[in-house]
């Protein structure tokens, strides 16, 4: 007795069809950026990744039709820009909002803060990670280390970074986007949307004026070790004590304590809180070697 593909449970389907082209004046503008592009390297296989960023900044997402389009620039199979556009967790592979915000859930921002303010968010805005908000203005999500530890919890918009958040900030910095309202980050040049980033991160000029002289620079911890490289100062505590109390030298404060000037964004939670909470049923932890 022999039995059907339906009765098996194999659904055979129709084959996909071909993705849609883009319109003439459409691809003439993207054909003219990408030969740019792909003019940087010895190997134009190498430009593909700035090529996605590219057909990104068109539709805010990597489409069927943007990897067709990388596929014929660069002479390649639409299997193998699929299989780069689907590892990296920087295309997107839906449509999303116009403000991709991250909260930072790997290890230290989990522990001083990050899950709960994800689950806030989560709550506040009505969906789950990688969900956008009804307006198409906000795509939530959760995304690995951003080499901003020193300033834990962290949330980034568009890749710029917001420091020393709390569920309460990271309301308020959501609902500003939302209300299109200015939003300015602790560090690095001002927000743009994300088909601008992506561009942006194609490899073309930010125009803006003062965006290119804002860019960004490590906090004040993730400097120390290279001014004590450099003999520029005295060995000193890199944290905080948890109990509040002083550092161990007048010099730590210049060195380890972020200025006004250095959290500009109004969405910065106060420094310290930030800091473990010493009534915690854990206590204090021990200095090293103690």
């Amino acid at each position: 007795m022999t039995t059907s593909s339906s009765d098996r449970g194999v659904g055979l389907g129709m084959p996909e069809l071909p993705a849609p082209a883009y319109p003439d004046d459409v691809r003439a503008r993207l054909e003219a950026d990408a030969r740019e592009v792909v003019a940087r390297y010895p190997d134009s296989r190498s430009a593909l990744l700035p090529l996605l960023h590219l057909v990104q900044s068109e539709e805010g997402h990597v489409t069927r039709t943007g990897m067709q389009f990388c596929a014929d620039v660069l002479g390649l199979t639409t299997a193998e820009v699929t299989a780069v556009a689907t590892f990296y967790t920087m295309y997107r592979r839906r449509p999303s909002g116009d403000y991709q915000v991250g909260v930072c859930t790997n290890t230290l921002c989990a522990v001083m803060g990050g899950d709960a303010i994800f689950e806030s968010l989560q709550e506040h805005l009505g969906v789950g990670n990688g969900g956008t908000t009804d307006d198409g203005k906000v795509t939530l999500e959760h995304i690995e280390c951003n080499a901003a530890c020193d300033f834990a919890p962290v949330v980034m918009v568009n890749w710029e970074f917001f420091d020393n958040q709390t569920p309460e900030s990271a309301r308020g910095l959501v609902d500003d986007l939302r209300a299109g309202r200015p939003v300015t980050p602790t560090r690095g040049a001002p927000l743009c949307t994300f088909k601008e980033t992506a561009r942006i991160l194609a490899g073309f000029p930010d125009e803006r004026d003062g965006a290119v002289a804002a860019g960004g620079s490590a906090g004040p911890a993730s400097l120390a070790g290279l001014k004590l490289a450099k003999g520029e100062a005295s060995a000193a505590r890199v944290v905080h004590p948890r109990d509040g109390g002083p550092h161990d030298a007048p010099q730590d404060r210049a060195v380890h304590d972020p200025s006004p000037t250095q959290h500009l964004s109004s969405h910065d939670a106060p420094q310290e809180t930030s800091a473990s909470d010493p009534s915690h049923p854990a206590g204090p932890t021990a200095e090293e070697g103690e």
